[in-house]
């Protein structure tokens, strides 16, 4: 039997069981008539403050797609462009990385844009968020440097940890060393890979509209950091929480939605980790990742949803 198919099937179950799992653990930490005592407690008009946010974040990606596709003689039009990301949040739901094909997919339907060229303007939004990603990261490490520092050394010896860390990076710089020097096909692909990364990533600042884009690309990621934080000031427990909890929190609850589909089970779990590193209340922690997630979901469930039904109506005259 082929391995390509077991592959295949491994990537789609996996993340499936893993949030089953993780929604059995955060579940057995604190119930579902837990959650919703918290969710009752709540102040709804900062959750649906953060879900305003959440929206226009959304919106935001909509619109740069249009002005992304402008240059390679595509316009667009916005409506398309906005069903088509809510459909691809709502489609990765099911299988990981599925919505990315399906909005591409979509454009070529309904606006005639070839595939290859939708989905390479895809991969290129996907390095711009990356890029953003790795400053915030920047960002959170440099303003807590001090806490970071002061934690690992309570409970690590730092100095095999700076060790650790050099021995990793000659490590680092002897593999650049060698995959330059080699030509394997492994070697190659890789090669490939980071020069149509760093290619990818040099074009934004060759568009025309450059400025915008980039405009946008912080407008979106501000808005998710303002969702996060507006949406913890609706728990009485979380209303003092600092910023380096906000920052941590908001970097690992964002990697968990690569770890399982749309981060079903590893968000609110995710965020439990980092709020305990500042000695937040568990049970709040828990419950504000729940809500937080369910209610980013519930947005996407409900547009995501609306576009998939409304998108051959409103196309209906191609």
């Amino acid at each position: 039997m082929s391995k390509r198919p077991i592959v295949k099937l491994l990537k789609i179950m996996l993340p499936i069981l893993l949030g089953a799992f993780l929604i059995w653990y955060s579940l057995s930490k604190l119930s579902f008539a837990g959650i919703i005592s918290f969710a009752k407690n709540a102040d709804y008009s900062y959750i649906l403050l953060g879900v305003f946010f959440g929206l226009l974040s959304h919106l935001s990606r909509a619109y740069r797609w249009v002005f992304m596709l402008e240059p390679l003689g595509y316009k667009i039009r916005l409506g398309n462009s906005i069903m088509a990301v809510f459909a691809t949040y709502l489609i990765n739901y099911t299988i990981p990385r599925a919505g990315e094909v399906a909005r591409a997919s979509i454009l070529t339907n309904y606006e005639g844009v070839p595939f290859e060229k939708g989905f390479g303007t895809i991969v290129a939004e996907r390095i711009a968020d990356m890029i953003v990603m790795l400053v915030i990261i920047g960002i959170t490490l440099f303003m807590q440097f001090d806490f970071i520092y002061s934690f690992l050394s309570e409970r690590f010896n730092v100095t095999k940890i700076i060790m650790g860390g050099l021995v990793l990076s000659l490590l680092g710089l002897l593999f650049i060393f060698l995959i330059k020097r080699s030509s394997s096909k492994i070697a190659i692909k890789i090669k490939d890979f980071v020069n149509g990364l760093v290619e990818g990533a040099l074009s934004i600042f060759k568009m025309k509209k450059k400025w915008a884009f980039i405009f946008h690309t912080l407008f979106i990621w501000i808005m998710y950091l303002l969702m996060f934080y507006v949406t913890s000031l609706a728990f009485s427990d979380l209303n003092d929480i600092p910023l380096g909890a906000i920052l941590i929190g908001f970097i690992l609850a964002t990697f968990s939605v690569a770890a399982t589909n749309g981060g079903i089970g590893s968000y609110p779990e995710a965020i439990v980790i980092a709020f305990s590193l500042f000695s937040l209340p568990e049970d709040s922690s828990r419950a504000f990742g729940w809500i937080m997630w369910s209610s980013s979901t519930i947005l996407i469930f409900i547009c995501g949803g609306i576009s998939l039904l409304y998108l051959p109506f409103f196309n209906r005259n191609k």
